[in-house]
Formats: C-alpha cells, sequence, structure tokens
C-alpha cells in the first residue's frame, strides 16, 4: 500500500509539473506575441504615422526643431520660391514670402501660428537631410544645419492667372487635376500679406465679422449657396430616378407656381420647350423647380450624402462640411428652392471642385493634395508623395452623361465663353441669391478642360456679389484654361 501511495504521490507531482509547464509556455507565447504585436505597431508607426503624429499642428515640440535647423524653402511645381528662410550676418531668422498676398492662403504663415502649407509640412520644413558628416560639423561649430524644402503642386503661372482674374473682387478659384487630385493654384480673397502678419495681427483679429476675415479660406472654409451649379445633383438624381430621362419635356414661360410659391428663371428669361438637356444647358429654374417636385425626397438625400454633403470632404487644409437639409417633412417651396440651389443648401468651392473632379474623371475622386515632394538644400530627394483614390462617387456611365450635360452647357448654352478654344471645355454656371435684395447674387463656375498634350483641369470659380456666373465667373475660369493651356 505504501508503494502505491508513493507511486500516485510521484504521478500527481509529475501531473502538477505538467500543468505547470503548461502554464509557463502558454504565459511565454503570450509575452512573444505581445512583443510580435507591440514591434509589429512600432514598425507601422514608424512608417506610416509617426511623421502625422510629429507634424500635428498640436504637437508644440515641433518648434524645438527650429534651434538646430534653418527652417526650409516652399516652392511651386515649376520652381519658384514661395518661402524662404533669410539669415542677417548676425544671425536673425526672417521668414520672406517673395509673392506676398498672391499665395496667402495657399502656402499661408509662419507667425503668431501657423497656416497652410507652413503649418501641414511644419515637420518637413524644421528636418535636416544634410549629409550626416555636414551635420557634425555643423554642430561642432554650433551652427544650425539646413532644413530640407518643400516641393509642392501649385503651378505658378496658373497661380498667377487665377489671383489676377479673380482682381479686386473677393471670392474663391481652385484649380485641380482630377486624375491625380493635383492641387495647382489655390486662390481665396480678401487676403494677407505674411510678409507683415505679426505688424498687422492686432487689426486683423479685431476684426468683427469672423467669416469676412482676410485669414478665411474661403476655397475650403467658405460656405455658399451653389446656386445653378447645384444642378448637377439635381440632374443626376432625376437620370436615377427616370431611365427615359431622355423623353422629359417642359414648356418654360419664365416663371412656375406651385401653391404659394414661385420660381422665376434668371432675369426672367423664357425658354420654351425644354428637355433634360436644354434645361441645364439653359439653367432653367422653372423647369428644375418642376423637375424637384418628381423627386423622391430619401433617394435625393442619400444621393447627396454619396457626393459628400454634410460630412467631412477630403482636403489637405481646414474644410468646412456643406450641408444639404431636405428631408420627407420639406414643405413644397423648400422643395423647389433646394432643387435650383437656393434654400438652405451650402457648400464650399472646394467641395464643387471635387464633385466635378469625379465626373471628370469618370466617377472616380481622387484625394487632393499640395505637396508633390521634399528634398534637402542640395536638391536631393527625402519623400515623394503618390496620387490616392478617395472613392467612386458615381458610376462612370453617369460621369459619362453629365460629361454630356456639362459639354453641352459650353456648345449651347450659358457657358459659351468658353466655346471655340483650342480645348475642350466643360462645366455648369451658377447665379446664387444670398439675400432679399433682388438681384443680388454670387457669380459661380464650375467645370474641366482637356486636350489630349495636356490632360484635364478642374477650375472652380466664385465671386462674392459678382451677379450671372455666365458673364462675371465663365470668363475668369476661361483666363485660367487659357493660362493652362496656352501658356
Amino acid at each position: 500500500m505504501k508503494k502505491q501511495s508513493k507511486s500516485t504521490e510521484r504521478k500527481s507531482k509529475t501531473s502538477t509539473n505538467k500543468n505547470r509547464n503548461r502554464e509557463f509556455v502558454t504565459i511565454t507565447y503570450m509575452f512573444v506575441g505581445m512583443f510580435i504585436l507591440m514591434m509589429g505597431y512600432f514598425a507601422y508607426f514608424q512608417v506610416f504615422k509617426s511623421e502625422d503624429f510629429i507634424n500635428s499642428p498640436y504637437n508644440t515640440r515641433q518648434d524645438k526643431f527650429g534651434e538646430h535647423v534653418i527652417r526650409g524653402s516652399i516652392l511651386s511645381a515649376d520652381g519658384k520660391t514661395l518661402a524662404e528662410t533669410i539669415v542677417d550676418d548676425d544671425g536673425s531668422e526672417t521668414r520672406y514670402y517673395p509673392y506676398g498676398n498672391m499665395f496667402a492662403h495657399a502656402v499661408g504663415y509662419d507667425c503668431n501660428g501657423k497656416s497652410g502649407i507652413e503649418s501641414m509640412a511644419n515637420f518637413n520644413l524644421l528636418r535636416s537631410h544634410a549629409f550626416f558628416l555636414e551635420q557634425i560639423v555643423n554642430g561642432l561649430k554650433d551652427e544650425k544645419n539646413p532644413g530640407d524644402n518643400v516641393i509642392t503642386t501649385l503651378n505658378y503661372s496658373l497661380q498667377e492667372a487665377a489671383y489676377n482674374a479673380l482682381g479686386d473682387d473677393n471670392g474663391a478659384i481652385v484649380a485641380l487635376d482630377p486624375t491625380t487630385g493635383k492641387i495647382l493654384a489655390w486662390v481665396s480673397k480678401p487676403d494677407f500679406n505674411p510678409n507683415t502678419i505679426a505688424a498687422d495681427w492686432n487689426d486683423i483679429v479685431s476684426q468683427t465679422d469672423g467669416e469676412n476675415s482676410v485669414l478665411v479660406n474661403r476655397v475650403s472654409q467658405g460656405l455658399y449657396p451653389p446656386g445653378s451649379t447645384f444642378k448637377i445633383l439635381t440632374t443626376l438624381e432625376y437620370i436615377r430616378e427616370n431611365p427615359n430621362y431622355a423623353d422629359y419635356t417642359y414648356d418654360c414661360k419664365g416663371s412656375i407656381t406651385e401653391g404659394e410659391t414661385e420660381i422665376h428663371c434668371y432675369d426672367n428669361s423664357v425658354h420654351g420647350t425644354e428637355d433634360l438637356k436644354k434645361s441645364f444647358a439653359k439653367s432653367c429654374n422653372s423647369s428644375y423647380a418642376n423637375i424637384g417636385l418628381m423627386l423622391d425626397k430619401t433617394s435625393f438625400a442619400k444621393l447627396c450624402d454619396t457626393l459628400l454633403f454634410n460630412k467631412a470632404i477630403p482636403s489637405v487644409y481646414p474644410s468646412q462640411k456643406s450641408s444639404f437639409v431636405l428631408n420627407e417633412n420639406s414643405d413644397t417651396s423648400a422643395i423647389m428652392q433646394t432643387a435650383i440651389g437656393q434654400g438652405q443648401t451650402l457648400v464650399t468651392p472646394l467641395h464643387m471642385a471635387l464633385i466635378t473632379s469625379a465626373i471628370a474623371n469618370d466617377g472616380v475622386l481622387m484625394k487632393p493634395y499640395v505637396i508633390d515632394h521634399t528634398e534637402n538644400y542640395k536638391g536631393i530627394s527625402v519623400k515623394e508623395y503618390q496620387p490616392s483614390t478617395y472613392g467612386t462617387l458615381l458610376d462612370s456611365k453617369e460621369a459619362k452623361t453629365m460629361q454630356e450635360f456639362m459639354s453641352y452647357v459650353v456648345s449651347d448654352g450659358t457657358g459659351s465663353k468658353l466655346n471655340g478654344q483650342s480645348y475642350q471645355a466643360a462645366g455648369k454656371t451658377g447665379s446664387a441669391e444670398y439675400s432679399n435684395v433682388k438681384g443680388e447674387s454670387h457669380a459661380w463656375f464650375t467645370g474641366y478642360a482637356s486636350t489630349k498634350e495636356k490632360g484635364s483641369i478642374v477650375v472652380t470659380v466664385i465671386v462674392e456679389g459678382g451677379g450671372a456666373g455666365s458673364s462675371v465667373a465663365v470668363p475668369i475660369a476661361k483666363q485660367v484654361f487659357d493660362a493652362y493651356f496656352n501658356n
């Protein structure tokens, strides 16, 4: 009995040891697994996230790099210096913007905070990829290393054309490459001189009307009624609900009345008998108010949601959300006003440019970007940025249909000032009322142009209080197109 008891005891100890070994192995595997996961995340963070984290405007330690590095320069895609740091004999540094106001909102400022590219590329500009032996020598001499340069996608000639075309008017112009998302021009007025931002700061921030501040980047932060440019969306919804849309007809008499709501065509124009394509080309308010009454409000809201209303749009600059509020409870007046781009609908110029880009690119929206690459002070490339797809906003068939409609605006409609050029243009005009005073309206144009040699470019224009898009915004867009294709 004793021998049997010892044998049982030995088996019990062996079993206990095995269980302990099993637990030890399990714990070891768990720690090894956690270590591998941590190392994997560390590698992922270093490759994909570290720059975004360090370059966050909320990271207050960024400017510590400035104690050892001379801030790099910002250049246009065609080699113009847009911002540079000038070092005096006594070692004092001055940030200088050779073109002053022209690139104010695109490039931004580096004083009293940061904005524009100066903000988004702050970390890049304060890094130095000078040869490491050179950095060691500079450290021993207690001298700063030269920072990296940021090469943008901005085209100087195009920016100059857009800036001059807008003239003394307030508003915004943005130009994009729809196939890549490259931002080619970015103009917002009123503007400011980044060279004197420190001296002017108190006057600027003391402005009581924040929405009209010179610091507001109207391309991505200005919210406006879209006017007839919104008929792009109304048309898309009608086409989706009516496969036989080509059979649509309407007899325009210059106005339409439904209940207590009366809608007039611009300048009380009488367009006569129209199909959908002609209604779009002539920008007939009466016809589109009529169309609005036919649409399914829930489906219309879903379309606008797909086209990025009421949500954050892809943008490298701080942006406002466009708003679309039509719903099942909306009354007749709201429906008719919304269909023609009035009512409570608001949109940013950048958002209209992105919708236009998706149409021009067969339904696919590319993410807009403004930094092409960074390089050290000797011109050796450090990092390159590549085009990336945001998503498909509409299918290729719908995009082709809208391309056809927008081309008809130029050949037979309100965009005729763009007809007969060296490039093929398409677009949509708009005159958006913004007050109760009859005749006060913003002038809109959003469209694109292309040639086989130079590809495509999207241009969106808004002139605050400009009046008719056809007579004010279209000629401005033409100057930008001309600068791109003819120079």
